[in-house]
């Protein structure tokens, strides 16, 4: 056999093995029952990616959130970033455009509408790789991101999946490197939000009381329990930002 023809067979067969290993990505069955409206039917993305729209669920913070999830990627700007989920309105753009020269961003998501919806929306990729991946079981090495961002996703996720992504975050980001968290949170008493959320949330989003009623390190596993965390809360309470330390 030529070098040449071994070298494709070797290929053929780390082809295999990589396929073998990693079986088709699919759409998990609680976010197609749950989330089908939001964020797997086709016209999902027409009815919520709008600027407008993203801030007004949010209360009119979005732009404030987003800009401190982004403050806190600053430090790893020309390093490999890592954004699980895709988000509507233009926070992956904004990332994008803090990326230094020798920045790279990987962006996932499960769901193949989110993926089309963000090679559509960003325009700019010359340093972007969008993949579908499920973040539960992520395909990336460990310690192969300088920075991990995870924005609004924990709060649609049941406990074990989310324990799961928290897990497979902390993996696959450096020694040294940060996990920037930023999610729902339980309000103070005196905030009239407090009130008004729960119907809201209760309704269209099963699992985000689980944010209310418990803290983004109950889900750390059991290796990174004492990492350095930092948590900062917004909006009467309504809104957490934790960042990990690796």
């Amino acid at each position: 056999m030529s070098e040449k023809a071994a070298a494709l067979s070797a290929d053929a067969v780390m082809a295999s093995t990589s396929s073998f290993a990693r079986p088709p990505v699919t759409v998990p069955e609680y976010l197609e029952s749950t989330y089908w409206w939001a964020y797997t039917h086709p016209n999902a993305v027409k009815v919520f990616e709008r600027q407008w729209l993203v801030n007004l669920i949010l209360w009119g913070n979005f732009s404030r959130l987003r800009d401190l999830a982004l403050d806190e990627l600053a430090p790893a700007a020309n390093g490999n970033l890592l954004q699980v989920a895709c988000v509507y309105g233009n926070f992956t753009e904004k990332l994008v455009q803090r990326l230094g020269p020798q920045g790279h961003l990987n962006v996932i998501d499960v769901a193949p509408v989110q993926i089309k919806n963000m090679h559509v929306k960003l325009q700019d990729k010359r340093q972007v790789t969008i993949s579908q991946q499920d973040a539960s079981q992520m395909h990336f090495d460990d310690a192969s991101h300088d920075a991990t961002i995870v924005f609004f996703l924990l709060h649609e996720m049941p406990l074990e999946v989310r324990r799961k992504t928290v897990a497979e975050a902390l993996r696959v980001t450096k020694p040294g490197g940060k996990v920037v968290f930023v999610d729902y949170h339980r309000p103070v008493g005196i905030n009239p939000f407090r009130y008004i959320m729960v119907p809201i949330l209760t309704t269209l989003e099963p699992f985000a009381m689980d944010l209310w009623n418990g803290q983004i390190a109950d889900w750390l596993p059991p290796d990174c329990q004492n990492l350095a965390t930092e948590k900062e809360t917004y909006f009467g309470g309504l809104y957490q930002k934790v960042v990990i330390t690796k």
